[in-house]
């Protein structure tokens, strides 16, 4: 796990080693076992060592293939690299070192970009074409780890986070306005754009190839290589073949992320995702280490009480005879923490985040590589009353209406327009529905039964909200050289869960198509409230793995009771950082319509805790970026 950058001046000027080396050092958090810079006249390409895998120098990066043609700079794990170097070494490639970085770039020298397709893992990776004057650039199939790039005056750069990019001394940050109103309205930016004007987030699933001919106008061609396909299957089969299928597959995942020459822990919360992925790797390292948050309940209220999940973890601990360790976390941490968090996460994202902040810290003070349960719910149903807001559409339009108008988590379009109202001449031709429609281009066509719209709601949910979180993970993981990896986004089990019938990752759908606006609303919405009618399939094969109790509970996210904590003893910090006279914010948007939202929520008339923290955030961001 590392950090990677690099420029290009377009118009053949030769790169500053000064220039590269304050990119990379911008990244030293991610790589702090060793740097590399390798320039050729007007090309750098610039990494920041995590060593993980063969910890010897001869996985040292910019890597050059045998034949001096190709440079790789390249960030992540691939997990079948040795399936992948038995098949390289048959072909008749030599191999110096044991790394997977090899194995990646002698990869590309023997496929091209057709090898993205065989690689199983995580990896955002550069390589340099020396002959061609190509650059190609390449994220993993789910967007585990994320790459940057930016096309400003003469110069092209890219990089694992903005701050290589904004490290360069002719970069000008400016405010994406129009960023900011997707953000707004999804808690979450679902296009490629960020909220800097001049740096984009290339897609998951994608590679992008840099032609350069000598003028500033390079050629720049985005190929989408991968996608997810969310289906019901031809045939139906056995559920007792679904059980044992999932069972071997999610066993086969977490073994094979368990590969590394260096200590290695996991995330463990009273959940049953990473209960059981601490079980299978408990089998394999005695005494792993475990670790747990939680959260000072003493002024919560409601269902906060339930927020804190320190007796499950530590009971799955005791099952496990793991190696436990746990925070707790009070009103005044989230304070502590925010400046440092922004500058990590570089813009925020869903969910408030400074809970996976501190997971991360306590994590690397013991380990370099921790496992996570991300991408359980995306796959298998998780969000039960969520997908029920679609089933009963007429038709992709209306179901488009019908979900849109739920995952607007922030503000509604009318509060939008008022809140934007300064800069609205700037940002009025954008359509956020037509944002959230485009999520589904090429897949409108496919809808004839609920369970198709529910396959679109998962679909969708994985290539936004589950691309947030590990966004997310990838930053709060990384600013303490701590490398996250997610056995749930393996390559064979992404494959299988997507072609799981709907029936078995969700109860209740046949009561809930009947239901009609003639129905009772108590009725009605009882299929919108959080339940355990998620992950059925899931959580039969979990109770192999878990305690019944867990796998029989209902969902619990990773949450903090910040909803009580904004209205009590953060209270005064809140209102000094978002509604203050020096407020940024305020200069931006309608202080009027930031303190009525904001007022709504400390005076208790509405829960707007996700709004709350997203406008201290902006207002940081704003502070800290610009």
């Amino acid at each position: 796990m590392c950090g990677i950058a690099g420029v290009i001046n377009l118009k053949g000027a030769p790169v500053s080693p000064v220039v590269l080396k304050g990119m990379t050092d911008a990244l030293a958090h991610r790589g702090p076992d060793g740097e590399g810079q390798w320039i050729e006249r007007n090309v750098g390409i610039g990494h920041r060592r995590l060593s993980i895998i063969d910890l010897s120098p001869a996985g040292h990066q910019p890597m050059v293939d045998r034949r001096n043609r190709f440079v790789l700079s390249y960030n992540g794990e691939i997990y079948n690299y040795r399936e992948l170097r038995t098949e390289l070494e048959r072909l008749g490639h030599q191999f110096v070192s044991n790394t997977d970085s090899e194995v990646a770039l002698n990869a590309f020298v023997e496929w091209g970009t057709d090898a993205f397709l065989k690689f199983n893992g995580m990896f955002a990776i550069s390589f340099w074409d020396r002959e061609t004057n190509t650059l190609t650039l390449a994220r993993d199939r789910y967007g585990i780890k994320p790459l940057y790039y930016s096309l400003q005056g003469n110069h092209f750069a890219f990089g694992s986070e903005q701050k290589a990019i904004t490290a360069q001394p002719y970069f000008s940050s400016e405010l994406n306005k129009r960023a900011l109103l997707e953000y707004f309205t999804f808690q979450n930016i679902f296009t490629n754009q960020t909220l800097l004007e001049e740096v984009s987030l290339l897609e998951p699933g994608n590679f992008l190839q840099v032609i350069i001919d000598g003028t500033s106008n390079p050629q720049i061609v985005r190929t989408q290589y991968w996608d997810f396909d969310f289906r019901e299957p031809e045939k139906s089969a056995d559920p007792k073949e679904y059980v044992e299928e999932l069972d071997r597959l999610f066993s086969q995942a977490v073994n094979r992320q368990l590969v590394g020459d260096v200590e290695l822990g996991a995330y463990l919360s009273g959940g049953m995702d990473s209960g059981s992925i601490t079980s299978i790797a408990a089998k394999n390292f005695p005494n792993l280490k475990t670790f747990t948050v939680g959260f000072d309940l003493s002024s919560a209220s409601g269902i906060e009480l339930a927020f804190d999940e320190r007796a499950q973890a530590e009971a799955m601990s005791a099952a496990f005879r793991t190696e436990h360790y746990e925070m707790v976390l009070k009103a005044g941490d989230m304070e502590r923490c925010l400046e440092d968090l922004v500058w990590s996460l570089e813009e925020p994202r869903v969910g408030q985040s400074y809970p996976n902040f501190y997971a991360a810290k306590l994590a690397s003070r013991f380990v370099k590589v921790v496992l996570s349960g991300a991408g359980g719910d995306e796959l298998f149903g998780g969000y039960p009353w969520r997908y029920y807001r679609g089933v009963n559409s007429s038709s992709f339009e209306d179901y488009i209406d019908s979900y849109y108008l739920y995952w607007q988590r922030l503000v509604n379009n009318t509060e939008l327009k008022e809140l934007f109202a300064p800069v609205w001449q700037e940002v009025h031709d954008v359509s956020t529905r037509d944002i959230f429609r485009d999520v589904f281009r090429n897949h409108e066509n496919q809808l004839a039964k609920p369970e198709d719209y529910i396959n679109h709601s998962l679909y969708f949910e994985a290539k936004t909200f589950l691309h947030g979180l590990l966004v997310v993970e990838d930053k709060v993981s990384m600013a303490h050289g701590l490398e996250s990896r997610v056995p749930f986004l393996d390559n064979d089990l992404v494959d299988f869960a997507m072609t799981v019938p709907v029936s078995l990752k969700v109860n209740n759908l046949s009561e809930v198509v009947k239901l009609n606006e003639n129905d009772a609303m108590e009725k009605k919405s009882r299929h919108f409230q959080k339940s355990k009618d998620g992950k059925q399939l899931l959580r039969d094969v979990m109770t192999r793995h878990v305690p019944l109790s867990t796998t029989q509970a209902e969902k619990q996210g990773f949450s903090s009771p910040d909803s009580s904590w904004f209205r009590g003893e953060s209270v005064d910090f809140v209102r000094k950082t978002v509604t203050s006279s020096g407020s940024m914010l305020g200069r931006i948007l309608s202080p009027t319509v930031i303190e009525r939202l904001m007022e709504e929520h400390l005076g208790g008339f509405r829960n707007r805790r996700l709004l709350v923290w997203s406008l201290i955030n902006i207002e940081l961001w704003l502070k800290k970026w610009l």
